[in-house]
C-alpha cells in the first residue's frame, strides 16, 4: 500500500539552523533516503519552496479566484513530502519517525487511496 509522509515543520525555526545545523539535517534527509530505498519503501519525495511563494486556487460559482500563501495560519508549514510503499500502516508510521523532522515538527502519514477503473464502476 501507499503512504503519503507529508513533512510539517516551522519554516521560520528551520530558517534560524546555523548553516552547519543545516548541513547536519540535510546529510540526515539523505540517509533516511537510502534506508527509504534500500528497504524497497522509497517511490518519491521533494522538498517544497516557503510558503510565501504558494498560491490557493479556488472556484466558487464558476469564479476563480487566486489567494497568496495557503488557506489556513498554522505554527507548522508544509516543506515536502514522502511517497512511500509500506506493507502496512506500522510500517510507514516506523518511516515516518525516522524522518528528522519528526524531531522538531511533525510528519502526517495519510494512505493513498486507491480509485477503481472507471469502465468497472
Amino acid at each position: 500500500m501507499q503512504y503519503l509522509l507529508l513533512i510539517y515543520e516551522n519554516e521560520s525555526a528551520g530558517a534560524a539552523r546555523s548553516p552547519e545545523e543545516q548541513k547536519t539535517m540535510m546529510k540526515e534527509y539523505f540517509a533516511f533516503n537510502e534506508v527509504a530505498k534500500a528497504g524497497g519503501n522509497y517511490i518519491g519525495g521533494e522538498p517544497l519552496e516557503p510558503v510565501a511563494t504558494a498560491t490557493t486556487v479556488r472556484v466558487r460559482d464558476g469564479e476563480v479566484l487566486h489567494t497568496d500563501g495557503p488557506f489556513a495560519e498554522t505554527k507548522e508549514q508544509l516543506g515536502g513530502y514522502y511517497l512511500v510503499e509500506a506493507s502496512d500502516l506500522d510500517r510507514a508510521l516506523e518511516l515516518a519517525r525516522q524522518i528528522p523532522a519528526a524531531r522538531v515538527g511533525c510528519v502526517e502519514v495519510r494512505p493513498v487511496m486507491v480509485l477503481p477503473d472507471l469502465d468497472s464502476m
